[in-house]
């Protein structure tokens, strides 16, 4: 209903033949090319207690001063209960709070206004269609009031991706990421590190125009020089990173895996409090990878559920095992699910020897697959039984019947995601692929600088990594890129 709503809104503001209005121009921090006013619902759709629409543009005074005639503008940042009129009928809409938000004290840096309304449909359709008939007024496109902020100077590029992050934050740890990025940590650290870069430059070409000058200090090439050692590490380290910042923004890739019967499907119920997955006393239940996106201890994961491990019985089964193998290599942790009661099994040491072992040892590049080892149904355990088996690497025991164990699970895994995602506490993350490429194109550019033989190269190659740093903030991305960002919000956002 508010789709199809918002498309009738739309179609009566353009006009049969009027173009699409959001169009940048320039380079740097932009203004809207169109110079038109928009406006959007800015709450969730649907029926709520208090709807909030917006407005933003120059004709966002008249606008406001239409629906509310004959009263004045409300004082600036201030809240003023008024009654919402139409326009062209004077037919009472609601008696809402309307704020007025002069520019450039606001959120787009614009003239805005906000009519908080009461949320039932008939309402928020009625002062819609009421701005829609104000000449100058067209409905927003998804994500432009966050663009015309960042046209505006309001907000940074890493800033903008800190708030559609935080829009769409289902965790702890994803809200604490998303809010410290939005409250400027990545672009103030990539600022600071362009500063280096700006004075390292200016040393270089000082020594380029000025070094038969008897007034230029000694030493200003060798200071320049440790400038870009230290930025060098600092790049380094943020690059070795094991891409956490994404993880944490995406979600890390949780396995569960075992023989069948082990509890794989109740463990994944469990994690994920729903029934996601059949569970039944009969083995190979599960054929195909079941996937569900869960908060884990504050952590976002996608847990797959797979299916056993054994020699398949069938085309069907060999078809599921295949799959559960490829996701396993896939992993970024394994939930290994054993059956406590059963560990003497040839499943289960099939299942040791071939997957949890394998995974505690380490790849040649030094690092392992990180792997919790379950012993599921403890609840079969005689009382006081805890030498299970003398070779069983570290293990928890759960019980997914009784929940006894669970506790001590949701740590494990706290502290494997932890390391994971990273802690957004300690400092920025890098949370998109864009972060990491322009990382690395400044790192290889200060890595041709110490190699240049000649002043005027290495000088334009602090250039090219300077201007990695710029486009990472935003100071001269293009086009396609700022729209893959801003298409990530609602409209009215």
């Amino acid at each position: 209903m508010w789709r199809g709503l918002w498309t009738l809104v739309s179609r009566a503001a353009r006009g049969p033949h009027s173009p699409r209005l959001c169009t940048r121009q320039g380079s740097g921090y932009r203004a809207p090319g169109s110079g038109a006013t928009i406006f959007a619902l800015s709450s969730g759709q649907g029926r709520c207690g208090i709807a909030v629409i917006r407005t933003s543009g120059p004709a966002s005074g008249h606008a406001l001063q239409s629906l509310t005639a004959p009263r004045d503008l409300p004082p600036a940042r201030k809240a003023c209960l008024r009654l919402l009129s139409d326009p062209r009928s004077g037919e009472p809409l609601d008696r809402a709070l309307v704020l007025w938000f002069p520019g450039p004290q606001s959120f787009t840096g614009e003239d805005c206004a906000e009519f908080h309304v009461h949320g039932g449909p008939a309402v928020v359709s009625g002062v819609l269609q009421a701005l829609g008939s104000v000449p100058g007024l067209r409905p927003a496109e998804a994500g432009e009031f966050t663009r015309r902020a960042f046209a505006h100077g309001k907000l940074s590029l890493t800033e903008v991706e800190g708030l559609a992050d935080l829009i769409h934050a289902e965790t702890e740890a994803q809200r604490r990421q998303a809010l410290r990025q939005l409250d400027g940590e990545l672009g103030d650290l990539c600022r600071g590190w362009a500063e280096t870069l700006t004075k390292a430059l200016a040393h270089v070409e000082a020594y380029i125009d000025f070094s038969e000058d008897d007034n230029l200090e000694e030493g200003v090439l060798d200071q320049a020089d440790s400038e870009v050692r230290k930025l060098e590490v600092a790049l380094g380290v943020h690059l070795r990173d094991a891409r956490r910042g994404q993880r944490l923004r995406s979600g890390a890739h949780v396995v569960v895996a075992g023989p069948p019967n082990a509890g794989k499907s109740s463990l994944v119920n469990l994690l994920s409090r729903k029934p996601v997955s059949i569970v039944s006393p009969e083995p190979g239940t599960t054929r195909d990878v079941l996937e569900t996106p869960v908060d884990l201890a504050g952590f976002p994961a996608l847990l797959s559920d797979t299916a056993g491990l054994r020699e398949g019985v069938g085309p069907v089964e060999q078809e599921g095992v295949r799959r559960a193998q490829k996701r396993l290599e896939q992993a970024d942790l394994i939930l290994a699910v054993l059956d406590a009661s059963d560990l003497a099994s040839p499943a289960s040491c099939n299942f040791l020897d071939t997957v949890v072992i394998p995974a505690g040892a380490r790849n040649p590049n030094g690092s392992r697959q990180r792997l919790l080892l379950v012993l599921n149904k403890s609840d079969l355990l005689p009382a006081g039984r805890s030498d299970l088996h003398p070779d069983l690497p570290s293990h928890l025991l759960l019980s997914c019947l009784t929940g006894e164990g669970l506790d001590g699970l949701l740590e494990a895994l706290k502290k494997e995601l932890a390391a994971l995602c990273g802690d957004p506490s300690t400092g920025p993350l890098l949370t998109r692929s864009r972060h990491q490429h322009h990382l690395r194109g400044c790192l290889d550019a200060l890595g041709q600088y110490k190699q240049a033989k000649d002043l005027a190269l290495a000088a334009e190659a602090l250039r090219v990594a300077r201007g990695h740093l710029s486009h990472l903030t935003g100071g001269g991305g293009t086009e396609e890129i700022l729209d893959i960002i801003f298409r990530d919000f609602c409209v009215g956002k």
